[in-house]
């Protein structure tokens, strides 16, 4: 079987947004969904604190982003933090492999797409998930914090619905850092646009910290997150009875 072929999704996982399906097929996509669901809290359960490191699949070791991201996420395992990504290759790759090397704790939630995307090779645990709801929620839930790396519309998706999560008040105010200035400017000044017309609040300017260093950075996440929560490694026992395992 090609790599293609089995990554494809099938005809129900592709259509379950175009109306309504035969009420049999209804139930059985809820009922996928919600093992999904399953299967990732039962992989998840002992992975600890972590930072979700949210970039683009396509810039490659060539690329000086994916230097910087490896920093970033040598800096975030040393602070004793998983560091989470989307498992694919890119900057998520480079997220994981500074974790990896420097000694800490990797993980992926890779998303299983018709092509491009496989777990890269630095991730310690990983799951495949078929759903990108599915896996958002993943990468928010175990995660006290998120930095966003250049990227394209999937990074700035999550981005987007971090900020409107945290500004409902659906979810805690976790620091969230924009990293790379001169690649996000635009967005940036956007961001500002909207708050001068008053489409969001000049508060919400606040949410999010926009830097390109990765000192500054650590020391908004120990403000913000570490003090903050009173961030200590939670231990769960492992339970023999549910098959789990650490």
């Amino acid at each position: 079987m090609s790599k293609e072929k089995k990554y494809r999704l099938t005809a129900d996982q592709s259509i379950f947004m175009r109306g309504p399906l035969s009420r049999f097929k209804e139930l059985f996509f809820a009922f996928r969904v919600f093992f999904s669901f399953i299967k990732a809290f039962r992989s998840m359960h002992f992975i600890g604190p972590s930072v979700t490191v949210f970039g683009s699949a396509r810039f490659g070791k060539s690329t000086p982003f994916y230097k910087k991201t490896e920093e970033i996420g040598a800096a975030l395992a040393k602070m004793g933090f998983t560091v989470m990504t989307g498992g694919g290759p890119g900057l998520m790759e480079a997220a994981n492999k500074g974790a990896y090397e420097a000694g800490g704790y990797s993980v992926g939630c890779n998303i299983v797409l018709p092509k491009e995307q496989e777990p890269n090779p630095y991730l310690h645990k990983w799951i495949n998930i078929n759903y990108f709801f599915v896996r958002k929620f993943l990468l928010l839930k175990y995660s006290y914090a998120l930095v966003v790396t250049p990227g394209g519309i999937g990074t700035l998706d999550e981005f987007f619905e971090t900020l409107t999560l945290i500004q409902t008040k659906m979810i805690a105010n976790f620091p969230v850092v924009v990293f790379g200035k001169e690649y996000h400017k635009e967005l940036y000044q956007h961001i500002q646009l909207m708050a001068e017309n008053g489409s969001i609040d000049k508060s919400d300017l606040d949410l999010f910290l926009f830097t390109d260093s990765i000192d500054e950075m650590v020391e908004y996440i120990h403000e913000n997150s570490v003090k903050k929560f009173s961030l200590i490694k939670k231990e769960f026992e492992a339970n023999w009875l549910l098959g789990e395992k650490k």
